[in-house]
């Protein structure tokens, strides 16, 4: 598949990394200004793990809790797009640890809408693979609604296809806050049969 990808004329950067080591203490998350990638995932992170438990997403796949490969170590959001669903739900801002983020990014167009199977690659030589568009829930909705009580339901709504994507550890490596973002695409084709 690399050979495949195209690199996009554009870079984006790394404005904010969050990361929580308790799964149990809920989504929100810390800041940090570097962290190590590993091929388990975001050193420190509770998301991380070659494999995780089957979950509502994957009720029609699987039983609820089976062993599964870990495709959403990570939750990647856009700056803009953040931007964007506080402007639509009429809030100062929606805050990256109030929705679960472990990576912000700023400069690319549309991230939410970019495909499976893109590469996200950093200085250090880190790669990250966009596995899916990450959809809205209600549990960054109960969050905000802690601070914007009045939008306890219009999170959802504003966020969708712009909540970010979700992916995986493919190259371990040191990022940074500041760090410049190489995009890598597959080609792009429409399945007729779906």
């Amino acid at each position: 598949m690399p050979e495949l990808l195209t690199k996009l004329s554009f870079e984006g950067k790394v404005e904010m990394l969050l990361a929580s080591p308790d799964r149990d203490a809920g989504l929100e998350k810390h800041q940090v200004a570097e962290a190590r990638f590993l091929f388990t995932g975001m050193e420190g992170d509770c998301h991380g793990g070659i494999t995780r438990k089957s979950d509502v997403r994957m009720v029609k796949q699987y039983k609820r809790n089976t062993e599964v490969r870990n495709s959403r170590q990570l939750s990647i959001l856009s700056a803009e797009e953040l931007a964007e669903v506080a402007k639509v739900m009429g809030i100062p801002a929606v805050k990256p640890d109030w929705v679960g983020a472990n990576m912000v990014l700023s400069g690319i167009p549309d991230l939410t809408l970019l495909p499976p199977s893109t590469r996200l690659q950093f200085p250090s030589g880190a790669m990250i693979v966009v596995d899916a568009e990450n959809h809205p829930c209600r549990y960054p909705a109960d969050i905000i609604a802690k601070h914007h009580p009045e939008q306890k339901k219009g999170f959802v709504a504003a966020a969708m296809h712009k909540r970010g994507v979700v992916g995986w550890v493919e190259a371990e490596g040191v990022i940074r806050t500041g760090d410049a973002v190489t995009i890598w695409i597959p080609p792009q084709r429409l399945y007729s049969h779906a």
